[in-house]
């Protein structure tokens, strides 16, 4: 069939992002191509479309840039490429191009039904998160094939982001030998302490420290470390983890927009050398994102203890019921991971389904003589906190001083990337050697125990999320919105356009951010608004579109329970340790923050920009 799409492909010392300065280094692109004559008496017209891409400083860099061109016909087409250089030197380019089978609507509108899809898995729960993800990816590849654009299996691998998985990896190792020695009890007992018997204060404390902390670290990296010591502390207390566990990661992805290092999208928005020389500088960017987060904060704590004000953070079973049932599911959990290959093997596995078998009589038992209580909060915690120090203490004091030493010189290395230009060291490979180095310190000679700790379905749940989103980038989804939200802001009067434009490009992003992730959108939406406040007819300041695409893109990763990297590492490590909980159950607690956060943060954004005219 004839087609009148064609992408063309351009890879090579490439820059990513939008325009560049204009004495940059460049390449054009030229599609030229014949019209078909509408009538014997006109001539056949030319017509051609230019596709300018700035090329890379660092000549050994390798990016792969594509688009597509709407053509009439397959036979009258030419393609061109001219370069613009500032010194003669030789530019290594790889050109391919191929004709699509349906236009950029169809391919919109199959992405849109196939991410309906995968939201569909998991919200109903059908299956589990990790293999939802694996069939969209798989369905989106699928429609990528049936367009005409079949990627291969190495390209495919490319999409996937092996910084972040090594990020989580190297930080799961951490965490894995970090809580063999009793770190966790003791500083769930010491918040305890600090909280003098109080649930709610010592809750609001776990979330600010974790915005705070957020602000400075990975999110990531902020959910591996907190997730455990929140899961003892309601442990310990008997409260019920999941609650404490969703709150803190929304707030935890609240710190992470105040600074520019906090979260990706603002590392995408400064690293963008046009909005460095646009004034858009490190300390000028995390000056004005903290004050609009504060403002964010004074909101959402009064709001979590509103929208927690009928619920009973303690479990309204005794301590011991509580702690029989999670006894269960770690023997069964246990159990199923021993693969019967061999008899002894299989003896194992029974000998731990007998003991279930003799844990669950005994929870009967307990059930029929306790009768269901409602736990009130504890009045007399002075007399309660020296029993919880006897028995939650420091078990292993040497493995501890090298875990604090190798877990601080991580998180310096951490800050040092992210602010020492001299750095060259992704998060990725700092926190495997931290891993590495601390594996021979501790002498951990049982390494498939600590294997086993790690959460190898979040692991292979993000592969599969990287690869999904990068095919549904394939498909124009991601293009398409930013397309459509330039299309509306042109619409508006010149008068209310700034004000239109921020409150636009603040709730997009966050809609989009609650439903992709947020990195592929930033990315996407940096260069779209770079062209929009160059567009003469528009004539906007870049400043305040890029706070607004910072907050909605950060903000909005609250929305679902899958919208950020910290949720789904924090139902990872919840769900291991048999306190999972459901995309319904962080929607009811994360929506309204996102419409409540990002109300405050429009709101601020407005005063600033459009009433005092600051831009």
């Amino acid at each position: 069939m004839d087609s009148t799409l064609l992408q063309v492909d351009l890879a090579g010392a490439l820059a990513a992002g939008g325009p560049g300065p204009e004495n940059a280094e460049r390449v054009v692109v030229e599609v030229t191509w014949t019209d078909a004559p509408g009538s014997r008496r006109r001539r056949p017209q030319q017509a051609t479309q230019n596709w300018t891409v700035f090329l890379n400083a660092r000549r050994s860099d390798r990016l792969v840039v594509s688009r597509t061109f709407e053509v009439p016909s397959r036979e009258t087409v030419s393609i061109r490429i001219r370069a613009s250089l500032q010194q003669t030197q030789l530019v290594p380019l790889l050109m391919a191009h191929q004709h699509l089978r349906a236009s950029v609507g169809a391919q919109v509108t199959a992405a849109a039904a196939i991410l309906a899809g995968v939201y569909a898995l998991i919200i109903f729960e059908i299956v589990h998160r990790t293999l939802a993800a694996m069939l969209g990816s798989l369905a989106a590849l699928a429609a990528l094939a049936v367009m005409g654009d079949r990627p291969s299996l190495a390209r495919v691998v490319e999409w996937i982001d092996f910084e972040t998985l090594a990020l989580l990896f190297g930080m799961m190792i951490l965490v894995a030998i970090f809580s063999e020695t009793g770190f966790f009890d003791y500083c769930a007992v010491k918040a305890y302490r600090l909280s003098r018997g109080r649930v709610w204060a010592m809750t609001i404390m776990l979330c600010l420290v974790a915005a705070t902390l957020s602000a400075f670290l990975d999110n990531v990296t902020t959910s591996l470390l907190f997730t455990p010591v929140t899961i003892r502390l309601c442990e310990v207390l008997n409260l019920d983890p999941r609650h404490v566990l969703i709150a803190e990661v929304i707030f935890t992805n609240i710190g992470g927009a105040a600074t520019a290092i906090g979260d990706p999208p603002n590392v995408i928005i400064v690293s963008n050398q046009e909005l460095r020389e646009a004034g858009l500088d490190f300390a000028g960017f995390t000056a004005h994102m903290f004050v609009g987060i504060c403002f964010v904060l004074l909101f959402c704590v009064p709001l979590l203890r509103l929208l927690y004000w009928n619920k009973k953070l303690y479990n309204k079973e005794p301590s011991e019921v509580v702690e029989l049932k999670h006894e269960i599911h770690v023997w069964r959990l246990t159990a199923q991971r021993i693969s019967p290959a061999s008899r002894e093997e299989t003896a194992v596995r029974e000998l731990l389904l007998r003991k279930v078998l003799a844990l669950e009589h005994l929870l009967a038992r307990r059930l029929r003589t306790f009768h269901r209580q409602i736990s009130r909060e504890d009045k007399n915690w002075e007399a309660n906190i020296q029993e919880l120090q006897r028995k939650h203490r420091i078990s292993d004091g040497a493995l501890l001083a090298k875990c604090l030493l190798v877990l601080g010189l991580v998180i310096l290395m951490f800050f040092l990337s992210s602010l020492v230009p001299g750095v060259h060291l992704g998060l990725g490979w700092i926190a495997v050697l931290g891993a590495i180095w601390l594996l021979i310190l501790a002498d951990i000679h049982e390494f498939e125990i600590i294997l086993h700790r790690v959460e190898w379905a979040t692991l292979l749940f993000f592969a599969a999320l990287f690869v999904l989103m990068e095919a549904l980038a394939h498909l124009h989804l991601i293009e398409y919105v930013g397309e459509q939200t330039t299309l509306l802001i042109k619409m508006v009067p010149e008068d209310r356009r700034l004000a239109a434009a921020i409150v636009l490009v603040l709730w997009v992003s966050a809609a989009a951010s609650s439903l992709i992730d947020n990195i592929p959108f930033t990315a996407t939406m940096v260069p779209v608004l770079l062209s929009l406040s160059r567009d003469p007819e528009v004539r906007l300041p870049i400043p305040p579109l890029m706070y607004a695409l910072a907050l909605g893109a950060c903000l909005g990763g609250n929305g679902t329970l899958i919208a950020a990297s910290a949720n789904v590492v924090c139902a990872g490590i919840a769900e291991q340790r048999g306190y999972g909980f459901s995309f319904l159950q962080f929607f009811r607690l994360g929506f309204p923050m996102v419409i409540v956060s990002c109300t405050v943060g429009m709101c601020y954004l407005l005063v600033v920009h459009v009433v005092m005219g600051w831009s």
